[in-house]
């Protein structure tokens, strides 16, 4: 059976909660609902198993800060002994419009400091990551509050659609593999239902 870590990035705490900065614990929360799993307090993580279509996912959402994300998942990723194109880490992205989502084999932090404490820890940015655009909709010197944000009541009928969509992207990036996923997913936009 192939296995697979998927890391959702956030913050833990009901604060951070529905923020643009925790997409990522919500598209994980999401992946494992629809596959009738749990999360369970785990060691440096919220921690779930998930069985799909002959493939066994461990799903997390790191318990350390967001600049702390590396710890966890360095932890789980040796745990599993999985090689590193098998994880797929999920994260907010401004760089990229609220309509996009990016699928990426590798690629800098640019700028996130999640990715940036796991490239530190991991040695290499040659790791998968979903990218979820949330646009740069702030004024200058208040992209910390933006990013900790609630999302508006306008916004949130797409976020609600992209995290469905990005569910069917980690679905397919275990199925049919990451080239063929990327095709799929980098030149959609997507607007409101």
């Amino acid at each position: 059976m192939s296995k697979f870590l998927i890391a959702g990035l956030g913050n833990a705490g009901n604060e951070y909660a529905n923020t643009r900065h925790n997409i990522g614990f919500d598209i994980a929360h999401a992946f494992v609902q629809k596959h009738a799993g749990a999360f369970t307090i785990g060691r440096l993580a919220y921690v779930a198993e998930v069985k799909w279509k002959g493939r066994h996912f461990t799903v997390i959402c790191p318990t350390t800060f967001m600049n702390l994300s590396g710890k966890a998942f360095k932890y789980w990723f040796d745990k599993l002994n999985i090689p590193l194109q098998q994880t797929l880490t999920l994260v907010d992205e401004i760089a990229l419009p609220l309509e996009k989502i990016r699928l990426r084999a590798s690629g800098s932090a640019g700028g996130h400091n999640g990715l940036k404490d796991i490239e530190a820890v991991l040695g290499t940015v040659d790791y998968p990551k979903l990218r979820f655009g949330i646009g740069n909709n702030y004024p200058k010197g208040l992209q910390a509050e933006f990013v900790l944000g609630k999302w508006t009541q306008q916004e949130l009928p797409l976020v609600k659609l992209k995290i469905e969509k990005s569910v069917e992207i980690i679905e397919n990036f275990a199925s049919i593999g990451i080239e063929r996923t990327m095709t799929l997913v980098n030149n959609q936009v997507y607007s409101m239902p």
